[in-house]
């Protein structure tokens, strides 16, 4: 089905938030869109340096945070207050109405919190339900909802949530009322054949190619679980979801040519 509404949801990962210049770059040419858009934003580096100056230890399993009680007050404070709140005075500078959110915000992301049965990560949510309508409204008053990944399960616990797997959630949310892009800004311009070789980045990264980098260990463990979340918003009616850097991120949303991944379901393009 074709929607006439088009929706932006731009994920910002990586060091974009750490670099101010590639930050002001990005959000601003996110200020000049017509459309709608959304972001979402993680910043566990940012985490991680706040807990080594306050001398708390920090746990990761297979590349993901063990969030005890203590570590969930820092994520939340980071996430949900000093970061999203950047991001939010820096888009009102750039005369956008921009409202920061956590998920526990008009009940916005509900959670349930991870099960132990592999390894127990603490605090931590997995996205069972998207208040979709409280972000229509938002879009259709014009503003910009600006999201930190942390939600809460409804019975009053907070929980960290991954960043990546919030924007996908949303993006599926929302794709029957919109023509969804997603974009995924990380360090890196996309995904690449050997991640040591910059010529070899893939411009249309289709399921058939996916599976033969997984079975050749050519993706890393962060990677896999981006991309997986990338096939499965495809596969739920997002329109197209790509990959890349602040940069190539920005042109993109200008209408320019960039290099970027394009994720597609099939080697057909659309």
């Amino acid at each position: 089905m074709k929607l006439n509404k088009t929706l932006n949801i731009i994920k910002l990962g990586g060091r974009v938030i750490d670099d101010e210049s590639k930050l002001n770059m990005l959000l601003h040419a996110i200020s000049q869109q017509s459309n709608p858009c959304i972001i979402v934003h993680g910043g566990g580096d940012q985490v991680s340096e706040l807990a080594e100056r306050l001398g708390v230890e920090s746990t990761f399993v297979n590349g993901r945070r063990v969030t005890d009680q203590v570590s969930l007050d820092l994520v939340t404070m980071v996430l949900a207050g000093v970061i999203n709140k950047q991001i939010v005075a820096k888009l009102q500078a750039y005369g956008v109405n921009a409202l920061g959110l956590s998920g526990a915000d008009a009940n916005l992301l509900l959670s349930n919190k991870r099960g132990t049965e592999m390894h127990d990560f603490g605090f931590v949510g997995d996205v069972k339900a998207v208040n979709r309508n409280v972000l229509i409204d938002l879009i259709n008053n014009d503003f910009l909802p600006v999201i930190a990944p942390i939600t809460h399960d409804g019975n009053g616990q907070l929980l960290n949530t991954n960043a990546d797997t919030v924007a996908y959630e949303i993006a599926k949310a929302l794709a029957h009322q919109y023509q969804v892009n997603l974009y995924y800004c990380m360090d890196l311009a996309g995904v690449y054949e050997d991640i040591a070789n910059p010529h070899s980045l893939i411009e249309t990264l289709d399921l058939n190619v996916y599976q033969r980098l997984k079975a050749e260990d050519k993706i890393q463990q962060g990677m896999l679980v981006k991309l997986e979340n990338c096939f499965d918003a495809l596969a739920s009616n997002v329109y197209q979801v790509m990959i890349s850097n602040a940069d190539n991120i920005a042109r993109s949303l200008q209408g320019e040519k960039s290099k970027v991944t394009a994720i597609r379901l099939a080697e057909e393009v659309r």
